[in-house]
């Protein structure tokens, strides 16, 4: 029967042996060369010789990599004489592989295209066995691609450098470094390393959690870039190939860790992931890590970060917890956030307001005969913390008295403001009207900043600031002027707010709207430096003009005004009293500028202040900010590592109180399950003994032996179950057990988990 076939594509093994079909190798078939030589899986014959006859039996020419020989086991050859197969020619015993009994070699098992877009089995058949071997062919449609030295990397049993079939996969497999797996326009590689290159290299690290399931390896020199992919894929790498995808994945710690010698360096794993029917080759470039690393198997607390420990003034001994002045503010805030009255002595805050309840006074409420209209809105106000009943978080409402809202085209302008978010503006959420004080109020509602306080309280508070500005009496000495740190703000201090004022306005205006409060009785200060502008949107409800068609064609002339404020506020600071800002006193106060402060504060204030030709932009400040801004950003970083590294310090503290929780719940149980002894007998004695050895161990004289880093210690190896063993003894000094933290870990969680049963009534 002739097929069309030369006579190295016939059927190889002869009779009595399943037909192993064979392709033409596209590569030679093309050029009369090919990349891989003589360990091509094909034939290089020429496909027009296909109208030959067939020949069989073993004279037909056979590709090296499946000869009896040339690295496949003895006994596994895909072709030659009939000898090299179990069974002898023609005999029709079907080939059985090592791990494949049951599985025999067939024309269904075997695959049509070594390079389809779906590649063959690791076993390179196809067969029922895969799932022996599916560590070596991942085939995966996850969201994330996970990394070979992956720490969250499966651990498999078997191995496939030591399985009978490893060096047969090594052949079967597709090769990475084939020519349509190397990118458009990559340079050809020229030569390559004769020597088998170990596929699946062994894992690394002995530790669980450090271990690789799997890791191709590429020979010193050959690297693929990262999108590379065979020629039926898109030449654009798809957003969800594995080359983006992997860039988000969890690092490993180990990988941080640099080979220091030259031939580590050269070394580059191969990552391969099929998405979407597309095999995917690409190259991990993360450095290989070190063999030998011992990382901790629990818990640890490290030192504190050498440019955070010289930043600041070193503490008398070290601590497992943040810095007291942070915790102290952190507490302030806390107790200002829950803080509530008493409505028997003060009947005059409604207990709800809309949907807002547990309305607090955060300024002194004055008689009602003798409150005064403020000199900003021109209205009574007053201040409340409250808790919106809708998402149980706390907001500021600002409440103007006996406003009645006569239109709500006005809202056009509210629900501008609520889409400026800024870090040194004070969010508006909701505008509403009420009758819960009694009469028509309108009610603002904003973030709530605990334990702000205003610009006025903090720095103009002090009436012996204005003694330079006021008038002298007949025969009085004028004083001397102030100096800086004598009485006057710290340039650095007045930049820092400039910076931040100066970027609230500037989101504001690029918004299309006006901040029309630049007061220093309307700006929150919370920390040391930190600004905020509060009030916002205020003036445009309250002077909202109906008859107007454009409601914002004055926000240009607001703009203006915004920046003339804004002077005044610094110059205020700058003076350090608001009496500095008054027309009589202008010249002084700049003649005090001046002497203390530099050119570039003294002509800020001076553009800020003069009337311009043309309408100004807060952008026109930048360059007198100039390098100063990068001052301040490096002042944020700075303050962000003193935090983050008092945050480390807590970091534990939340799973310790769990477990001391859940230790407390079992230990000296009176009665469970109508059991008085539940909790002195089984594994639950285990974690009596236990909490004895954590605190309540003595001295040699006696004394009780406290030491915090003992219970951290402890409780973090039980909570990874660490091999480590500890002998606990019995109160009455007659029983020593000597048992490991992963003993105990199962005893307290079989247990916590028999008392969590018992709760929900399912035991």
């Amino acid at each position: 029967m002739n097929s069309g076939l030369p006579p190295s594509a016939a059927p190889l093994g002869g009779a009595g042996i399943p037909n192993v079909k064979v392709k033409f190798c596209r590569y030679y078939a093309k050029d009369k060369t090919c990349f891989y030589g003589d360990e091509c899986q094909f034939l290089h014959e020429d496909p027009s010789m296909a109208s030959l006859p067939l020949h069989g039996g073993g004279g037909s020419p056979v590709p090296l990599s499946m000869a009896g020989g040339g690295g496949t086991p003895a006994g596994y050859s895909l072709g030659g004489s009939a000898t090299a197969c179990p069974g002898g020619a023609g005999t029709g015993v079907p080939r059985i592989l090592p791990g494949m009994e049951g599985a025999t070699l067939s024309d269904a098992n075997l695959t049509n295209s070594y390079f389809s877009s779906s590649f063959i089995g690791v076993n390179g058949f196809g067969s029922p066995a895969e799932s022996k071997y599916s560590m070596m062919q991942r085939m995966t449609t996850s969201s994330s691609s996970p990394s070979l030295l992956n720490d969250g990397a499966k651990n498999f049993s078997h191995n496939p450098v030591n399985s009978p079939t490893s060096s047969l996969i090594s052949h079967l497999a597709p090769n990475p470094a084939a020519s349509e797996f190397i990118p458009k326009g990559a340079p050809r590689m020229a030569t390559m390393a004769q020597s088998t290159v170990q596929a699946f290299p062994s894992p690394l690290f002995a530790h669980p959690g450090l271990s690789s399931s799997t890791a191709a390896a590429l020979a010193p020199g050959m690297s693929l870039s990262a999108g590379s992919s065979p020629l039926h894929s898109p030449k654009i790498t798809p957003h969800t190939s594995p080359a983006p995808r992997r860039r988000s994945h969890t690092p490993n710690p180990a990988n941080y860790m640099v080979p220091t010698t030259a031939s580590d360096q050269g070394t580059h794993i191969i990552q391969k992931e099929t998405v979407g029917g597309t095999t995917y080759f690409y190259t991990d470039n993360t450095p290989a890590p070190m063999t030998g690393m011992v990382f901790p198997t629990y818990h640890i607390y490290p030192p504190t970060a050498p440019h955070v420990a010289y930043m600041q003034p070193k503490a008398n001994a070290p601590s497992f917890f943040m810095a007291d002045e942070l915790r102290q503010e952190l507490i302030n805030r806390h107790l200002i956030t829950m803080a509530q009255i008493d409505h028997s002595e003060n009947p005059d805050v409604p207990s709800e307001v809309d949907s807002y309840h547990s309305l607090f006074p955060l300024e002194p409420l004055p008689p009602p005969n003798r409150m005064q209209k403020t000199s900003n809105f021109s209205y009574i106000t007053s201040c409340y913390k409250a808790v919106n009943s809708k998402d149980d978080l706390p907001y500021c409402l600002r409440r103007i008295h006996g406003f009645r809202l006569v239109n709500t085209k006005c809202m056009m302008l509210v629900d501008m403001w609520k889409k400026i978010q800024h870090s040194n503006s004070v969010t508006l959420r909701e505008v509403f009207t009420t009758k819960a004080f009694g009469d028509h109020s309108l009610v603002f509602s904003y973030d709530f900043h605990a334990g702000a306080e205003t610009m006025f309280s903090r720095h103009f508070n002090d009436p012996a600031a204005d003694s330079y500005f006021t008038k002298r009496k007949w025969g009085q000495h004028e004083p001397p002027p102030p100096r800086q740190h004598a009485g006057l703000l710290p340039e650095s201090l007045i930049w820092a707010y400039i910076v931040q004022l100066s970027s609230a306005l500037r989101t504001i205006h690029t918004a299309g709207l006006a901040c029309r409060v630049m007061d220093p009785s309307k700006i929150l200060i919370t920390g040391k430096t930190r600004l905020r502008v509060n009030c916002v949107g205020v003036f445009d409800v309250l002077t909202f003009d109906n008859s107007q068609t454009n409601h914002l064609a004055l926000m240009p002339q607001y703009q203006q005004a915004d920046l003339v404020s804004l002077g005044k506020v610094v110059l205020a600071l700058a003076c350090n009293s608001l009496a500095g800002i008054q027309r009589e006193n202008l010249q002084k106060a700049m003649e005090l500028v001046s002497i203390n402060y530099s050119s570039d504060l003294k002509n800020l204030i001076l553009y800020l202040l003069t009337e311009q030709s043309r309408l100004r932009s807060v952008n026109d400040i930048m360059p007198m900010i100039g390098a100063r801004f990068y001052t301040q950003l490096d002042a944020s970083q700075m303050r962000n590592d003193v935090i983050e590294e008092d945050l480390a310090k807590e970091v534990q503290n939340g799973r310790l109180f769990r477990l001391l929780a859940k230790l407390g719940t079992i230990n000296e149980r009176p009665e469970f399950q109508k059991d008085p002894t539940w909790s002195e007998t089984g594994d639950r004695y285990l974690l009596k003994l236990f909490r004895d050895h954590l605190f309540h161990q003595v001295t040699e004289a006696g004394t009780p032996w406290i030491d915090l880093s003992h219970i951290v210690s402890c409780l973090n190896k039980l909570d990874a179950g660490v091999p480590e063993k500890i002998s606990l003894v019995s109160r009455d000094e007659k029983s020593v057990l000597v048992v490991t933290y992963s003993d105990l870990k199962r005893c307290f969680d079989s247990t916590f988990q028999e008392l969590q049963a018992a709760a929900s009534g399912s035991l």
